[in-house]
C-alpha cells in the first residue's frame, strides 16, 4: 500500500512539474522570407537561441512566407498581441509614425556607420517612441542589429563607374514617388515597371539598368542580362524586430535577458552570413563574365544634398532630421 502511495504522488509530482514545463510562452514571429533563404537562417538562429538563452520558458516559433498575411494584417495582429514580433523593413511602422519612412533615405549617409550613428539619435528614438504610444509597438532591441541586403547595387547593361554614368540612364524603379524623385534629381531617366519584369525589359533595352540588394541580384539572373554591377549604398537597411510591447513587459526578468541576447547574437550571425553570401554571389557571377566596382559615392551624397533642402524648406522632411543627419557625422 505504502509502495502504491508513494507512486501516487510521484505521478503527482511529474504531472506537476511537467505541466510547467509545457507552460512556457510561446511568441509568434511573422515573417516574409522562406526559412532556408538567408534572412530565413537568421530567425530560426534567434528562435532557437532564444529557447537556449531562456532555458526553454520563452519559444518563438517562426512563420515564414507570409503564412500570417500581408503586411497590413500582421501589423494590426501585432498591435492586438496576436502576433509577437514582426520581422521586416521599420519603414511599415510609419502608419504610427510618420518620420519613421525617413529611417533608409537614399544618399544621406556618408557610410554604414554614419547610418547607424543617425538611427541612435534622440531623434529616432523620439520616432520609436511615438508610434510605440500610439500603437503599443517597438523595436526589439538596436534597430539596427539585423543586417539586411547586406548593400545595395546598381546592376545595368552599360558599364556605370561613377555619378556621370546615371545621366540619362533608363533606370527601372518600383512605383515610389520619393523614389522616383530622387534618381530623376541624379539624372536618370526613371521607367517604373514591376519587380518580375526587369529581366525582360533589360534584354529588350527597355531600361538599362534597375537598382537591387545585392542578394537578390544572382537569384533574379539580373546579370545574365546586365552585366555590370556597381555598389553604390544607395541607402543602409536592417530587419526590425517589431515587437508588442505589452508582451515583452509580462516576461520575466530572465526572458528578457534570455530574449535580448538571443536578438544580439542573431544580429552578429546576419552580418556574417550575409557577407559571406554577397562574396560568394560576387565571385561566381564575376568567373561568368560580370565586372563588379564600387563607386565613390560622395558625389552622390553632395548632389542629393540640395533635394533634401528643397524638402526641408517645403516643410517634406521631419522636423530635425537634416540637423541630425549632420550631427552624427564623423567628426
Amino acid at each position: 500500500m505504502k509502495q502504491l502511495s508513494k507512486l501516487f504522488l510521484i505521478m503527482i509530482a511529474l504531472t506537476f512539474f511537467g505541466s510547467n514545463a509545457i507552460a512556457a510562452d510561446v511568441w509568434r514571429m511573422a515573417t516574409k522570407q522562406p526559412i532556408d533563404s538567408p534572412e530565413g537562417k537568421v530567425f530560426k538562429r534567434f528562435a532557437d537561441l532564444t529557447d537556449k538563452y531562456t532555458s526553454g520558458e520563452l519559444k518563438v516559433q517562426v512563420f515564414p512566407n507570409e503564412q500570417l498575411g500581408k503586411e497590413n494584417a500582421v501589423l494590426e495582429q501585432l498591435q492586438a498581441g496576436a502576433v509577437h514580433i514582426y520581422a521586416e523593413g521599420f519603414g511599415y511602422m510609419k502608419k504610427w509614425a510618420p518620420e519613421l519612412a525617413w529611417v533608409s533615405p537614399a544618399f544621406v549617409f556618408d557610410d554604414y556607420d554614419h547610418w547607424v550613428r543617425f538611427m541612435d539619435t534622440d531623434l529616432v528614438k523620439g520616432w520609436f517612441d511615438k508610434a510605440a504610444s500610439v500603437s503599443g509597438v517597438r523595436p526589439l532591441g538596436n534597430p539596427t542589429a539585423i543586417l539586411r541586403g547586406p548593400y545595395r547595387v546598381m546592376v545595368a547593361n552599360k558599364p556605370i563607374n561613377s555619378i556621370d554614368d546615371v545621366n540619362g540612364l533608363k533606370l527601372r524603379m518600383h512605383a515610389n514617388k520619393l523614389a522616383i524623385a530622387t534618381w530623376t534629381h541624379l539624372g536618370a531617366e526613371v521607367i517604373t515597371l514591376p519587380w518580375t519584369e526587369v529581366h525582360q525589359s533589360i534584354q529588350k533595352n527597355i531600361v538599362h539598368a534597375v537598382n537591387s540588394p545585392i542578394a537578390l541580384v544572382k537569384s533574379m539572373r539580373f546579370n545574365e542580362v546586365a552585366p555590370n554591377i556597381a555598389r553604390h549604398n544607395e541607402y543602409w537597411q536592417s530587419v526590425g524586430f517589431m515587437m508588442n510591447v505589452t508582451a515583452y513587459n509580462k516576461l520575466s526578468n530572465a526572458s528578457r535577458k534570455g530574449l535580448l541576447r538571443a536578438y544580439n547574437e542573431a544580429g552578429a550571425y546576419s552580418r556574417e552570413i550575409m557577407g559571406v553570401i554577397a562574396q560568394s554571389d560576387i565571385k561566381e557571377m564575376k568567373s561568368k563574365g560580370t565586372s563588379y566596382t564600387e563607386l565613390d559615392t560622395k558625389p552622390f551624397v553632395v548632389k542629393m544634398q540640395s533635394f533634401y533642402k528643397k524638402m526641408a524648406s517645403s516643410g517634406e522632411l521631419p522636423a530635425g532630421f537634416l540637423e541630425a543627419v549632420n550631427a552624427s557625422r564623423a567628426k
